[in-house]
């Protein structure tokens, strides 16, 4: 179990691991605990894809009972057995796995939007019914008074999903983005990348792939010029403006609202090369009305990663440069990131475990 979810050395104290060391080692000593239950909080969040498949095949075996909020769509496919998908404060439960639920799942939206239609029809007939008849609503009418009453509440229960990410491009990328000549990088005695050669053209999507601790965070940090490499050498464009998307969501400011967090008290803010309505792009992360008060330090997983998106996406760029972006994303938020990557004009370098998301 060791091996497989590649834990530290055993000599190593807790109080030194990084976050997703410690992640680790708590899913390691959980699951050798051997529960009745296991209640699994996105275990998937700093696995590398081999250990993810181990940990699939251990659940598949694991003869308890498994609740896992994920949003791993490739673990739901072949780990899970039941989705309860939480919808507008009710728990929906589809028999089968992720596959089989955006299957019956799209055909509830079909059959919802029938439904959406004829609620419209009907609540616009009894809107005007209840202006024309004003004494047979004293009279006799307090049975269809309640249903204009029911069907007005029904229409806060729409659906509140993230329907379009905005990803602005700060000005045109050249033909020369990143060029690797050569190059080598060791700490210590521990060679991370060695004698690599390659380019990345314009408009390329790249993921890159590998175990925790094979060298993908200090290649991003070789691209951006944060790190200088041993020999060899890094061509970064002339006309590269990289914009950093991290797995940490260091910068956010928990004392500020949302609002605040993302437009710095504006009312009008600059996004790319264009001005919009600072709420109408807090918007376009499914932060609308209240939510857009909440206090930074509150957030949920999910929901610092939206901001955290937002905040980063803002000032614009041609080269987006992304550290396992969809942790803790929802996967509305998620599909909608894919959906923006794909009509992104400028290149993308993308570090993630997320398979569905690389496919």
């Amino acid at each position: 179990a060791a091996d497989a979810l590649r834990l530290p050395p055993w000599d190593a104290k807790i109080g030194l691991l990084s976050g997703g060391e410690k992640r680790r080692v708590a899913l390691c000593r959980l699951l050798l605990s051997k529960p009745d239950m296991l209640l699994l909080d996105e275990p998937t969040n700093h696995l590398d894809a081999e250990s993810v498949e181990w940990l699939e095949v251990f659940l598949q075996r694991f003869t308890g009972t498994v609740v896992a909020i994920t949003h791993d769509r490739y673990f739901l496919d072949n780990a899970a057995e039941w989705i309860l998908e939480m919808d507008r404060g009710r728990g929906i439960p589809w028999k089968g796995n992720y596959s089989t639920w955006l299957e019956q799942k799209g055909e509830r939206l079909a059959q919802e939007q029938k439904s959406e239609e004829a609620h419209a029809k009907a609540l616009k007939k009894e809107l005007e019914w209840s202006r024309q008849n004003p004494k047979a609503r004293q009279a006799k009418s307090k049975s269809r008074l309640a249903r204009f009453e029911e069907l007005s509440d029904m229409e806060y229960q729409k659906r509140n999903e993230t329907q379009e990410i905005f990803i602005p491009v700060a000005e045109r990328l050249g033909q020369q983005v990143f060029e690797f000549h050569n190059v080598s990088k060791s700490f210590g005695d521990r060679m991370l990348i060695d004698n690599l050669s390659f380019t990345v053209p314009p408009g390329a999507i790249v993921g890159i792939i590998g175990p925790n601790g094979a060298g993908k965070s200090t290649l991003f940090k070789l691209l951006a010029g944060k790190e200088q490499p041993d020999s060899g050498n890094v061509v970064i464009g002339s006309t590269v403006r990289a914009a950093f998307v991290d797995q940490h969501r260091d910068e956010l400011a928990n004392q500020k609202t949302v609002w605040e967090d993302i437009s710095n008290g504006l009312d009008i803010i600059n996004v790319g090369k264009f001005q919009m309505a600072s709420r109408a792009y807090a918007g376009r992360f499914n932060f609308n009305g209240a939510d857009q008060q909440k206090k930074v330090g509150t957030l949920s997983g999910g929901e610092r990663g939206r901001l955290h998106l937002a905040k980063t996406l803002i000032a614009g760029g041609n080269v987006l440069m992304l550290d396992e972006p969809s942790n803790d994303l929802d996967v509305e938020t998620l599909r909608a990131l894919e959906d923006a990557l794909l009509e992104f004009a400028g290149t993308v370098m993308v570090i993630s475990h997320d398979r569905w998301f690389l496919d």
